[in-house]
């Protein structure tokens, strides 16, 4: 046993050091990771399947008949029952398995591609692809591609861990993990290797992306051998019949991009109300299980995935008012499925929710202007990429995605004019795509930039010192004279006999009994002690320190437990934050 764990981590040395030498060794990792997560797909995705039979006995044609077709047969109570046992079984496995309560997907992949190295816990993402599989199976109003995304860097982030490789090499892999889960799942190479780029990497430097184009395409083999090479949908070639129609993908796109804003917003507020429910947090997902099987009676479309409701709307199987409500009701029982905390992606419903929407805009059009519309179908699939563009912040590769989901050359033009227009309205009255609002959630806000990222990263522990000079507050004016005179800090913490931060003491706040000595035996530390000094709480950021150390004028602040109890831990200094800080920024900038 020892020799073989000699071995193996001898072998693991040789690969760290050949990966960080060149870039063939990283380009062999880069084919590994691609074919891992290839697979890893396959099974996710027909987990999701066998999970959608066990549940709602659609049997072994699920993939020729849609879920929504199946689900209509069903007794109502069966419709809200499996997504309500589903939120159970969701939350109950959420608590109990993953480190941050909550279910993970591409935000986090992002955090980790920017603040954490590349690195990710492999552990932690098969647990999470669980969850995620379950919260699908059972019909919430969720997408399968970002849950494939964190699986599948999760993958990269763990072997890069397990090879103890730089940042670099550790981003790199994280990016081919997701380059290869969406090619995999959307059998789209090109789609894939830009969207990691674009999303979780940020950039195309070419040591970088010709490793996750490796991955992708890798991926994309593995997948074609298992499902087929086709489409996701199989459509007739649309051709643009005029250029007066260029004013109506305009339009269209500033619709979308309105729409996506109502999408992300919904939400929010979904959030916002779960997170005020007088509920324990692993009793909501069933909540908005039994929310979400209420809806589905009348609109069995919203629940799942939804490829087969926007396979529909592009062969124009729905009316006008069934459009609009389907739109609806995807948006509401998705914000529902999200916020009240089932595991899932919004790519898929935001290709549901963008086909409606483009379906209706189609039918419109087309009937006011029929002689220079392309066709409804055609803007169904504008719908679905405008959209989708807009909420994940991605306009290169979504429309990379929809064309080579469609196969639709002639309609390149179009896609590309209604995604930018989408997206530029989204990024300019929002703020940012659905992954960018979720990590600022969390504090984390990557648009102002990886510096103030880092400081909002790391937390006060970081630079705590406890080697503070503390007084009592009965201690005299001697005393304090000579503790300051020896103090490293300049300044004493008055803390009383059960640890509560009474007050600071400066040199300046002794004014007159700095030098008077007639007064040393009436003075205490009490009397010259700054009672409420700016401190500073130990759950706080170095952000939140350095701001406060600027409106304050003070290079050294008291940590304090709350400031309800005031019970005092340590001190932080100046110097000693940007140190650390300024580590953590060459760490982050090494490439």
């Amino acid at each position: 046993m020892f020799l073989g764990h000699f071995s193996v981590s001898r072998f693991f040395v040789r690969i760290r050091r050949l990966t960080e030498s060149g870039q063939v060794a990283l380009s062999v990792l880069a084919f590994a990771v691609g074919g891992g997560v290839g697979g890893a797909v396959i099974i996710f995705r027909e987990t999701i399947a066998l999970l959608q039979e066990a549940t709602f006995g659609t049997g072994r044609n699920y993939y020729s008949e849609p879920l929504f077709v199946h689900v209509d047969k069903l007794l109502w109570w069966q419709i809200v029952a499996v997504p309500t046992i589903g939120g159970v079984v969701v939350g109950l496995l959420v608590r109990y398995l993953m480190p941050e309560k909550r279910p993970e997907g591409v935000a986090d992949v992002i955090e980790a591609a920017a603040l954490e190295g590349g690195k990710m816990s492999g552990l932690t993402g098969i647990k999470a692809a669980l969850i995620n599989a379950l919260s699908i199976g059972f019909g919430a109003s969720v997408g399968r591609e970002g849950p494939a995304v964190h699986f599948g860097a999760a993958l990269g982030g763990w072997l890069s861990g397990a090879l103890k490789l730089n940042r670099s090499v550790s981003r790199t892999l994280l990016g081919c993990g997701a380059a290869a889960a969406v090619a995999a799942s959307f059998n789209a190479p090109i789609a894939g290797a830009l969207f990691a780029s674009e999303v979780v990497i940020g950039h195309y430097a070419l040591s970088a992306f010709a490793p996750i184009v490796i991955s992708s395409v890798t991926a994309t083999a593995i997948s074609r051998f298992y499902f087929g090479d086709f489409p996701a949908f199989v459509i007739h070639e649309h051709v643009i019949q005029s250029l007066w129609e260029f004013p109506a993908f305009i339009v269209f796109g500033i619709v979308a991009g309105i729409v996506a804003m109502g999408f992300m917003k919904s939400i929010m507020l979904s959030s916002n109300v779960a997170e005020k429910l007088p509920f324990p947090d692993f009793l909501k997902p069933a909540i908005g299980g039994a929310a979400i099987g209420c809806l589905a009676i009348w609109f069995p479309q919203v629940l799942g995935i939804g490829y087969g409701t926007t396979e529909a709307a592009v062969m124009v199987s729905f009316s006008l008012g069934l459009l609009i409500s389907i739109c609806i009701a995807k948006i509401i029982a998705t914000a529902i499925s999200i916020g009240f905390g089932f595991g899932g992606g919004v790519f898929s419903p935001a290709l549901v929710i963008g086909a409606m929407l483009g379906g209706a805009y189609g039918t419109v059009f087309t009937g006011l202007f029929p002689d220079l519309s392309t066709g409804i179908g055609a803007y169904t699939i504008l719908g679905m990429g405008a959209l989708a563009a807009a909420v994940l912040g991605a306009p290169i590769s979504t429309a990379l995605v929809i064309f080579e989901m469609t196969n639709d050359y002639a309609l390149t033009m179009a896609l590309m004019i209604t995604v930018v227009v989408s997206s530029m309205i989204t990024r300019q009255f929002h703020g940012g795509s659905f992954f960018s609002w979720q990590l600022e959630r969390r504090g984390l806000d990557l648009h102002e930039g990886l510096e103030l990222a880092l400081l909002r990263k790391l937390n006060l522990l970081s630079v705590l010192s406890k080697r503070e000079n503390q007084v009592p507050p009965e201690v005299g004016l001697p005393e304090i004279r000579l503790m300051l005179q020896k103090s490293d800090f300049a300044e004493l913490f008055v803390v009383d006999d059960s640890g509560v931060l009474f007050g600071t003491i400066i040199l300046a706040d002794m004014s007159e009994f700095a030098f008077d000595t007639e007064l040393d035996h009436l003075i205490t530390a009490t009397d010259v002690a700054r009672r409420h000094p700016p401190v500073l709480t130990i759950d706080e950021d170095l952000e939140n320190a350095l701001g406060l150390m600027r409106d304050s004028g003070d290079d050294y602040l008291p940590v304090v437990e709350n400031h309800e109890t005031m019970k005092f831990l340590g001190c932080v200094r100046k110097g000693l934050i940007m140190s650390v800080y300024n580590r953590a920024l060459i760490e982050n900038r090494r490439e």
